[in-house]
């Protein structure tokens, strides 16, 4: 997948290959020298390229940084069609959580977390080349899932705020038990979250009240289809 860009720029066409050499030297080099360590010209340096190269690209180690993260997601984070809404979820889940066990995408993802605390810019760049651009993977599931008859259509109404409640969730979730929480995601954990998320949490044993019907479960699923599982 084609490395992304900071913008729209004039002059020679760029190198592809640069921009590629660029962003992976980015990305180990911030494994090895932690953020205050990381610079313009080191990168350089790792990528084989002059330092003038890296700047006309990037203007600073956020942007860098940012476009580094966002091409590894793009790269690695996939919904394949594993035949019904609670697989899908339940692979994705294990998919971004393991991709987030790696260290190149742990350190890239938890530095810009940490700068931009103190950087409204630079949570603004997060949110639309990292957020939105992964929001794709919630569009796709979605869409997929109204075609099975899992969900039913949108029926004119606009999707976005489900999409935003969604991805903030599953996202949300993953990102804290495995960066913040340090613990481990598994298929077992995978298929609970994921009958929390489609049933709710009345459908978990012990919290429904006395006379509190149970929720529907998600219509055209296959409860035996996840049988084993956890």
């Amino acid at each position: 997948m084609r490395p992304p860009t900071p913008g729209k720029r004039t002059g020679r066409p760029r190198s592809t290959d640069a921009d590629r050499a660029i962003l992976d030297a980015a990305r180990a080099a911030l494994v090895e020298l932690g953020w205050s360590g990381l610079s313009m010209g080191d990168v350089a340096a790792r990528a084989g390229v002059a330092k003038t190269t890296v700047y006309r690209r990037w203007a600073n180690k956020s942007d860098l940084v940012v476009d580094a993260v966002t091409a590894l997601l793009d790269d690695q984070l996939e919904l394949p069609d594993l035949g019904s809404l609670r697989a899908d979820i339940e692979g994705v889940v294990q998919h971004f959580a393991a991709l987030l066990g790696h260290p190149e995408a742990k350190t890239g993802l938890m530095a810009i977390i940490a700068e931009a605390t103190r950087d409204d810019a630079l949570r603004s760049r997060i949110r639309h080349a990292i957020v939105d651009r992964q929001k794709r993977l919630v569009i796709e599931g979605r869409t997929r899932a109204q075609h099975r008859g899992e969900l039913p259509p949108d029926n004119g109404a606009h999707p976005g705020p489900q999409v935003d409640l969604i991805f903030d969730t599953i996202a949300g979730a993953v990102v804290h038990r495995t960066l913040v929480s340090g613990e481990p995601i598994d298929a077992a954990w995978a298929h609970r979250f994921t009958e929390l998320l489609l049933d709710g949490l009345l459908a978990f044993p012990g919290t429904a009240g006395p006379g509190m019907p149970s929720p529907p479960s998600v219509r055209g699923a296959d409860p035996s289809s996840n049988a084993g599982r956890a």
